[in-house]
């Protein structure tokens, strides 16, 4: 058995796992709708959605330096920084300390490309209440609430509304209105954005595209159960994984001399996991020893690592390989382990 080092993170190869994520997200999203329906995926975006609000929010009010502002402002302010922290563009325009706009304009990041024409509009309104109608919660303030006055997915200009703090408490389902029609004051203001290091900035888009994943892995078994959450998340992972195989596999940048096997530790290696590559009886074998994606998590369902999977073997199939998984963190084991062969 020979043992070859393959744990080397670097931008490239978190630009590789980001784009990766991104697609996988996306892809998701529409296999939801066409396979489970409009109620159930949008479920599945309030609950995405709903946990990002309360794993992020708070702390980032802290870490961009907006928690002693005025409520609505901060608010809007967040979502334009940390989205462009994930290379997402949202703008600012302000009208007052109680009433503040956003507008997520086109390109949207999360219905990437030709995909938001497939994107039914009670998604887009699930994913505000999941995070915009519980930033007055969160807060402790009971009157501020978010006004939708457009969405890309009703064929506007972009995803636009404001934070608005009321002078009366909320119903809950007065958190998020939509009011299509209203304009904002003026144009938007520029922000200036956190100056970080490149290599910073490419570690954080990672961790964006990860946020998401990690969520949708928890709440498709959650809302769906595992049956059905299996039957939509490893076709569409195993999708993704061939779609995307050549540009994934091109900003990794790992050189026509590296194996499948040294390629797809890298890619797990830039998740942050400690990776490596041996060979045994004239097969490669790719051992983890963690899972940060979803190693903290509380729970999780066993089909979260089989959904995940399935985009590895969407690219093993692209270079006629198979995984054959022999060791699994998520059942207790203490590595994972997949042994490379041919198809």
């Amino acid at each position: 058995m020979t043992n070859t080092s393959a744990h080397r993170s670097s931008p490239s190869s978190w630009a590789a796992i980001a784009e990766l994520y991104h697609r996988f997200l996306t892809g998701s999203l529409l296999a939801l709708v066409t396979r489970q329906g409009t109620d159930r995926a949008a479920r599945v975006v309030f609950n995405i959605f709903r946990t990002q609000h309360l794993d992020l929010f708070e702390a980032g009010l802290g870490k961009l330096e907006l928690d002693e502002l005025p409520d609505a402002v901060a608010c809007a302010k967040y979502h334009v920084l940390s989205n462009a922290i994930g290379g997402v563009d949202v703008a600012w325009i302000p009208e007052s300390d109680t009433k503040s706009w956003v507008r997520y304009r086109p390109p949207r990041w999360i219905f990437d490309g030709t995909a938001v024409c497939g994107i039914p509009s009670e998604l887009s309104r699930a994913m505000l209440r999941g995070w915009h109608g519980h930033n007055g919660v969160s807060l402790g303030n009971p009157r501020l609430g978010f006004v939708c006055t457009m969405q890309t997915t009703d064929g506007q200009p972009g995803l636009e509304g404001y934070y608005i703090e009321e002078s009366r408490e909320l119903e809950p389902d007065q958190r998020v209105r939509f009011r299509p029609g209203e304009r904002p004051p003026g144009p938007p203001v520029e922000l200036p954005m956190p100056t970080w290091e490149p290599e910073r900035l490419a570690k954080a888009e990672r961790n964006y595209a990860a946020a998401y994943v990690r969520n949708l892995l928890l709440a498709m078994p959650a809302e769906l159960g595992p049956g059905d959450a299996l039957g939509v998340g490893v076709i569409a992972a195993r999708q993704i994984g061939m779609q995307f195989s050549p540009t994934v596999m091109g900003l990794l940048g790992a050189g026509d001399d590296a194996s499948f096997g040294q390629r797809f530790a890298l890619l797990l290696g830039a998740q942050g996991d400690a990776v490596e590559v041996t060979t045994a009886d004239g097969a490669e074998v790719v051992t983890a020893h963690s899972w940060r994606l979803l190693d903290d998590a509380v729970a999780v369902d066993q089909c979260a690592f089989e959904i995940w999977n399935g985009l590895w073997e969407g690219l093993a199939a692209m270079e006629d390989r198979r995984l054959i998984v022999e060791n699994r963190l998520d059942r207790g084991e203490p590595i994972t382990r997949w042994r490379i062969v041919d198809r």
